[in-house]
């Protein structure tokens, strides 16, 4: 029992600032241990002058051509197929920059992302932390911070895959951080807030659903109190909006079509409604895994190329109505559970769905709990994390689902996980103590 001891006192005695070191550097080292073994089987990996690996996909061949001076295009394996928008700016231009920096699809430029990845969802830990300790308490936060430490999704999908993953966890944290007293700051706070937000989703898109309710939860609080709740409304959204807008000038010069951030929803639309049920994303569907399909991207242009995968998805769902119902509910229960289909030739190439299930299975069971405790307490609170989940996944029901696609909302997922396992800690202990980490002071002046 001395190793379960030992680890009480580090998650509740230890002193916070020991603590959330401690922890910081404990998901570092779990996750460049992976990294560290992934490079070392690197033969395992298809790295080569085409392909670097590690499921990068669109992502790497982006990065690649911006690395070999075409810009922001090409994102399937050919090279000068044009401009592209099917990937949001952030990322590919963060390796874009390693390639220039250590090479092009090189060794030490996959040590170097997946390291980046590994530190950025360690760091997840602090404004999970935050967040947990301000809606409930501080045992509730430290448990959290070390969930999120030792989660085993976490590590996997910051150590084992070049793609957005950690980078918008962590920025979207921090957007949940700086919206949880929002109402208490003042312009500044709102202009920054809008800024961040802005960041997070020339990241990853899909967390902008989120954006309405939590300025709306805090514009309501500051109305409440007779605060000016117009003004910093249109701060927020104004910042918001200056750092979205160049990329969205962006598309329309370059892609001559008028998009928020990317254009690849009906492609991907396509690939989970097209009769196939093989797997959730149909790979004949896309360019990268079908020569076929790549012919008609490079004959059709990338924006011609969508609109006809906005016709052919449209008309097979006006005459397979059902099918589309049975493949959405699907779709649900995989991004929720992992299961998609027991089928050996599927299994073949998906090993991991049948230990994801039980897994899945109990986050679902401490999900729902968590939900539960924390509504009879501080149901106000809960309300943002109702929210995601319901928001979040609404696109990935409609296109195709699979774990990875649900890791910006991990976090989230995690500190409800800590509350259905081990409660919200108010009936253990009194208020939480202030800390140096804590961002926000609520004893300024909270309308000026």
């Amino acid at each position: 029992m001395r190793p379960f001891a030992a680890l009480k006192t580090f998650l509740l005695v230890t002193d916070l600032k020991v603590f959330l070191l401690g922890t910081v550097l404990l998901a570092i080292f779990l996750r460049l241990a992976v990294v560290a073994f992934l490079i070392h089987d690197a033969a395992s990996q298809a790295i080569n002058i085409n392909d670097f690996g590690w499921e990068s996909w669109e992502m790497g061949w982006t990065a690649r051509s911006i690395f070999l001076g075409h810009g922001f295009s090409s994102p399937f394996l050919p090279t000068n197929t044009g401009p592209t928008a099917l990937v949001p700016p952030l990322y590919p231009y963060f390796l874009a920059g390693v390639f220039k920096l250590l090479g092009l699809y090189t060794l030490k430029s996959a040590f170097a992302v997946l390291g980046f990845n590994s530190i950025c969802s360690a760091l997840t830990c602090l404004p999970l932390y935050l967040l947990t300790r301000n809606a409930l308490t501080e045992r509730a936060g430290r448990i959290a911070a070390f969930g999120w430490a030792v989660y085993p999704f976490s590590i996997y999908f910051s150590a084992d895959r070049v793609w957005d993953y950690a980078l918008t966890a962590l920025l979207f944290s921090c957007c949940l951080l700086m919206a949880q007293r929002l109402h208490l700051r003042g312009r500044l706070a709102w202009a920054g807030f809008g800024l961040l937000y802005g960041v997070a989703v020339l990241s990853n898109p899909s967390i902008v659903s989120m954006l309405p309710v939590l300025l709306l939860i805090a514009l309501f609080k500051v109305w409440r109190v007779g605060g000016a709740w117009f003004t910093k409304g249109l701060i927020a959204s104004l910042a918001f909006i200056a750092v979205c807008t160049p990329w969205t000038i962006r598309n329309q010069r370059v892609m001559h079509a008028s998009f928020f951030m990317r254009d690849g929803f009906w492609l991907e639309f396509y690939a989970g409604n097209n009769g196939d049920t093989h797997e959730s994303n149909s790979a004949f569907a896309h360019p990268a895994s079908n020569p076929a399909e790549m012919v008609k991207y490079e004959q059709m242009g990338e924006i011609a190329y969508m609109a006809s995968k906005h016709d052919l998805a449209v008309d097979f769902v006006k005459h397979h109505p059902g099918f589309f119902a049975v493949a959405t509910v699907r779709r649900v229960v995989r991004f929720w559970t992992g299961f998609w289909s027991f089928s050996p030739s599927y299994l073949k190439y998906e090993p991991f769905d049948l230990p994801n299930v039980p897994f899945c299975l109990v986050l679902i069971w401490a999900l729902q709990r968590g939900i539960r405790r924390w509504w009879r307490e501080n149901p106000g609170s809960l309300v943002p994390y109702l929210c995601a989940l319901i928001l979040f996944p609404l696109p990935y029901y409609l296109t195709h689902a699979s774990m990875d696609y649900r890791q910006p909302l991990e976090p989230m997922i995690i500190v409800l996980v800590t509350v259905g396992f081990f409660g919200t800690g108010s009936d253990r202990q009194t208020e939480p103590d202030q800390s140096e980490f804590e961002l926000q002071n609520e004893q300024e002046p909270v309308l000026a």
